[in-house]
């Protein structure tokens, strides 16, 4: 995926982490788990860093599943190895309850690999589907902690698997990103 204008030095426009800090918090309601990322984005060590070139990557998996309302979403799926919890003792599946996810997301800068591979895919549905609308066809990410995947037994925890951190960044956080990356929103 192209940032900022790929290998264009003249005339990309100075995209940095801390413009994608703005959208996040701008964009993300204060419920939402990624919301206190932007944070860390800000902080000196990321947020000059200017998005410029190429990234590269692979998303594990793109998942399409029935839409309840007719058609089908797409969801972005990511497996992780993580080791969460006390090192010291043997690992259990509520190392990996939501906190603790949500938190590994956050430290691992896992919640930007999340919002961008969201962007690759929206790019992508854009082109591929005639009549694509990304609040209708995205259908959010999955994070796999497999360590915390305990099979049919895998104890839930408010209502949510151990192991699983699902997210659902707004379809105007993705467009919005994609746009910024692409030159066609300006940096707040």
């Amino acid at each position: 995926i192209p940032l900022a204008g790929g290998d264009l030095v003249g005339s990309a426009p100075d995209v940095t982490l801390g413009h994608v800090a703005d959208l996040l918090s701008g964009l993300l309601p204060a419920g939402d788990p990624a919301h206190g990322y932007a944070e860390r984005l800000r902080g000196p060590g990321l947020g000059p860093a200017k998005l410029r070139g190429y990234l590269s990557g692979s998303i594990d998996a793109v998942l399409r599943v029935p839409d309840p309302a007719g058609g089908h979403r797409y969801l972005v799926v990511d497996y992780k190895t993580n080791r969460l919890g006390d090192v010291q003792q043997p690992s259990v599946a509520g190392d990996y309850a939501p906190a603790a996810l949500a938190a590994a997301m956050v430290h691992s800068d896992y919640v930007l690999q999340a919002l961008l591979y969201s962007v690759v895919l929206h790019r992508f549905l854009r082109w591929r589907l005639p009549d694509y609308q990304a609040d209708r066809h995205l259908g959010g990410v999955l994070y796999l902690f497999l360590r915390g995947m305990c099979g049919p037994a895998t104890p839930l925890f408010d209502g949510h698997p151990a192991g699983v951190f699902s997210w659902y960044p707004p379809a105007e956080l993705i467009i919005a990103v994609s746009d910024l990356l692409d030159g066609r929103r300006t940096p707040a």
